[in-house]
């Protein structure tokens, strides 16, 4: 049986698609940008602050299933230019401290002219 993830606490989903989906314990959220929650607008012009948002979205969506960021198995990372790296990351290993799996590239282009995308798995409780 799925379960849909529903939280005003991260950016609403904006195409058809959800904000994730739980099925055996497993959460499946969908990539996060940096937008804010209550404008829908892009939070931040460097890729250090538009990486803040992005774990504040996640944060909010692995909350409201009971769960933090010690309990994300695997994580994907999109960048838009990958000379982002290492900045990126140093606001990325503040958060994953459980350090999960991961796959980071760089891409043409991300929605919305952002500089960086997380998507991520987790072990949930609710």
């Amino acid at each position: 049986m799925l379960k849909y993830v529903e939280t005003k606490n991260a950016p609403a989903a904006i195409g058809p698609y959800s904000q994730g989906i739980i099925v055996n314990g497993i959460a499946f959220f969908s990539g996060q940008i940096p937008l804010s929650p209550a404008t829908g607008e892009v939070v931040g012009a460097t890729i250090e602050e538009q990486t803040e948002q992005v774990m504040a979205n996640i944060k909010a969506l692995l909350e409201s299933q009971g769960a933090d960021f010690t309990d994300v198995v695997k994580t994907t990372c999109f960048l838009a230019d990958i000379a982002d790296f290492a900045a990126f990351n140093e606001v990325y290993a503040k958060y994953f401290t459980g350090k999960p799996a991961r796959s980071c590239v760089a891409v043409k282009d991300l929605p919305k002219g952002v500089l960086c995308e997380v998507e991520c798995i987790a072990a949930v409780k609710k």
